[in-house]
């Protein structure tokens, strides 16, 4: 076998397979500015021809399962690389597929490097869910606003439906959308009082919050998901939910948008997606946009919209 690339960031590794077309792709997950799985997602649209085998920390099934949806025909546990690595790499390129020993849950008795691919992939490697236990959802969603009170209309009941669900809400916005929000909020019923004593309901302020991370201009993509990694954690521990999670409402690339920083935009859409595929939250992004700004940058808008796992226009 030849390296003939690497690459040190999903976005990199995306444009790098495109170019250099190459046989075999072996691919982390927690990869900096695009996350493997969605490089690898990107990948697969452009050179399908690629095969892809994923070398990560995480033994999920879960997240083993969403891989090779995708496409990926192997999946290695790092900590199990030593021993299985050669033998993936040899068996990706004779056309089968491989999982790791290393993955949670997997009945290693039954897997034998004889078995056929398609056999082993869905007997062995991915068994059904544990009945009532809810599966792990990708939401980042986007909406876009004419004016504020179409911004009101749209994010209070994201913000009530957490609430009243027992989990906690992270508010990231300019003074007066978070002074607005939570009057209206209080006017529709919420007990401000007690959700702010309880920890349940966060707001940040969306400059102070950026100021955090950005850095030349860019978001530092070790800061970013290590502080908002770190947040969601902490937050998730006051949820009552009997399966909690943050919603969590961003106005982060609306802001550079704003300030004419779009890749910065584009950088930070990513990033908070990669919260999203690694966390257990809902996110929010509101962007204030009228028809002609939308008409007038509707490649910026496209590039924005390509980001989120559901788009509304209100």
């Amino acid at each position: 076998m030849q390296v003939i690339g690497e690459a040190s960031d999903g976005l990199n590794a995306v444009r790098k397979a495109e170019r250099l077309k190459p046989d075999l792709i072996v691919l982390d997950i927690g990869l900096p500015t695009l996350n493997g799985i969605e490089a690898a997602r990107r990948i697969r649209k452009l050179c399908p021809e690629c095969k892809i085998l994923f070398l990560s920390q995480e033994s999920s099934l879960e997240v083993a399962q969403e891989a090779f949806n995708l496409g990926a025909m192997a999946y290695i546990v790092k900590t199990h690389a030593g021993s299985e690595l050669s033998a993936g790499l040899e068996a990706v390129c004779q056309g089968r597929l491989f999982a790791s020993k290393g993955l949670s849950g997997r009945n290693r008795s039954k897997a034998t490097d004889a078995q056929p691919a398609d056999e082993f992939f869905q007997q062995e490697v991915l068994p059904p869910l544990v009945p009532g236990t809810p599966k792990i959802t990708h939401s980042h969603e986007v909406h876009f606003y004419s004016d504020d009170e179409a911004f009101l209309l749209g994010l209070a009941p994201f913000v009530e439906a957490a609430l009243n669900a027992g989990n906690p809400v992270i508010v990231i916005a300019t003074e007066s959308h978070r002074k607005n929000l939570f009057q209206t909020l209080v006017a529709r019923g919420m007990d401000g009082v007690a959700v702010i004593e309880e920890g349940l309901y966060i707001t940040l302020d969306v400059y102070e919050a950026l100021s955090t991370f950005m850095v030349n201009d860019l978001p530092d993509p070790v800061r970013f998901l290590k502080i908002f990694g770190d947040l969601l954690s902490s937050t998730l521990n006051v949820a009552k939910a009997s399966y909690p999670r943050v919603a969590a409402y961003g106005e982060f690339a609306p802001t550079l948008w704003a300030q004419r920083k779009v890749e910065a935009a584009i950088q930070v859409e990513h990033l908070a997606d990669e919260l999203a595929r690694t966390h257990d939250v809902d996110i929010l992004c509101g962007y204030m946009l009228t028809r002609f700004q939308r008409e007038q940058e509707s490649h910026i808008y496209e590039r924005i919209c390509a980001e989120h796992s559901a788009v509304l226009s209100q």
